[in-house]
């Protein structure tokens, strides 16, 4: 085992989150610290991709903000991430789903999976 898997092994705090996909439709809560307030936010929309392993992992979420599309890229094992949510599965056949963004109104409908 290399050096830097080893300590990133030892010295990471392993968050639980719930298993989830390109595809699915997630709330991220996280912390936010304003001057020496903190509190939580959250952000809803569909996972585009997961990627990366171990304490490197990433994954990105976009959500429409009005007309606007936002999307933010959240590092698997933050500190300041609380909880993760799963508001719905989504049945698509692929791990990266980028062609959502050019997707806009009923086109850019994902059908839920069955559970």
């Amino acid at each position: 085992m290399d050096l830097v898997q080893y300590v990133q092994d030892q010295y990471t705090t392993k968050n639980e989150f719930p298993d989830f996909a390109a595809g699915d439709t997630i709330t991220v809560y996280y912390k936010i610290t304003e001057g020496n307030k903190e509190r939580i936010q959250f952000f809803r929309g569909v996972v585009l991709q997961r990627r990366g392993s171990g304490s490197t992992e990433t994954f990105t979420i976009r959500k429409m903000s009005g007309n606007v599309g936002v999307e933010r890229i959240f590092p698997l094992n933050m500190p300041a991430l609380d909880k993760i949510e799963i508001n719905k599965r989504g049945k698509v056949r692929r791990a990266r789903i980028f062609y959502q963004r050019e997707l806009t109104g009923k086109a850019a409908r994902i059908k839920e999976r069955r559970m």
